[in-house]
């Protein structure tokens, strides 16, 4: 299969049937336009076609000069193991390395860790943990 990455922004629906395949909004707190926004407002996003079928996307928010937070990294369930994900994560961190970012956060899914190390990634020591609230 051949596919295509691009930089511009997804389409709104296109985008919101992917993130929706991760489950992730299963309450339904996020709405098709609060996704568009999110992604909008990203500082540096890729997405991944076969086609014209949006199959993966990933996205950044940095303040553009120290650290950024890699976030929303999708890929659709039948595309897995295929190396998507990883080209995607190659086209973050490349993008972060050639804007002088040197501090590259991010918070794995559950049970997808394992994934992130081979980046280099580290898990957090277990009394130096990250801390987060959700309103």
């Amino acid at each position: 299969m051949t596919f295509s990455f691009r930089t511009e922004l997804p389409d709104s629906n296109d985008y919101y049937n992917l993130f929706q395949s991760t489950g992730w909004n299963a309450e339904g707190l996020w709405t098709r336009d609060m996704l568009q926004e999110a992604v909008r407002n990203s500082w540096y996003v890729v997405s991944v076609y076969e086609q014209e079928k949006l199959i993966a996307s990933g996205r950044i928010v940095s303040d553009g000069v120290i650290q950024c937070i890699l976030c929303d990294v999708i890929v659709l369930p039948g595309y897995h193991g295929q190396g998507v994900g990883k080209a995607v994560m190659e086209h973050l961190i490349g993008h972060c390395r050639a804007k002088g970012i040197r501090w590259i956060q991010l918070s794995a899914a559950s049970g997808k860790a394992d994934f992130y190390e081979q980046f280099g990634f580290e898990r957090r020591a277990a009394d130096a943990p990250g801390m987060g609230l959700f309103l």
